[in-house]
């Protein structure tokens, strides 16, 4: 914590609630969108010609923003909890999507997989024990 930190009050009625939106670039959006509409993403704004397009899922959003120049790096990885890991696993790869490892109980009390978007995007589905 630096200094000037370390310095401020503290605000217990402020606090951390929830992940509202995620932003993701890409350089082929259609290819994004098809992606995501797979996987069971709803699509609220934009859409495959869009340079802009925005998914619903409970309460929070996946935006996907078009990128012209440069690569796109790997950043991290975004955890999505899902109702049930194994069934929505089971979509994935009935849906021709590739996970990198069937369903599994991690030591931190979370089942979960992992699958990467097109563009390197690593996607985290769990659910807590």
């Amino acid at each position: 914590m630096t200094q000037a930190r370390m310095n401020e009050p503290e605000d217990d009625d402020v606090r951390i609630e929830s992940l509202s939106t995620i932003t993701f670039a890409t350089h082929d959006m259609a290819r994004s969108v098809r992606f995501y509409e797979t996987l069971g993403f709803r699509i609220v704004y934009g859409g495959a010609n869009e340079a802009f397009t925005s998914f619903a899922f409970g309460s929070s959003f996946l935006n996907i923003t078009s990128e012209t120049h440069g690569p796109i790096q790997w950043w991290g990885r975004v955890i999505i909890y899902v109702s049930d890991v194994d069934a929505f696993y089971r979509r994935a790869i009935s849906r021709g999507i590739e996970p990198q490892f069937a369903p599994r109980d991690a030591p931190w009390n979370e089942r979960y997989f992992h699958l990467t978007d097109p563009d390197g995007h690593e996607l985290s589905f769990a659910r807590p024990l």
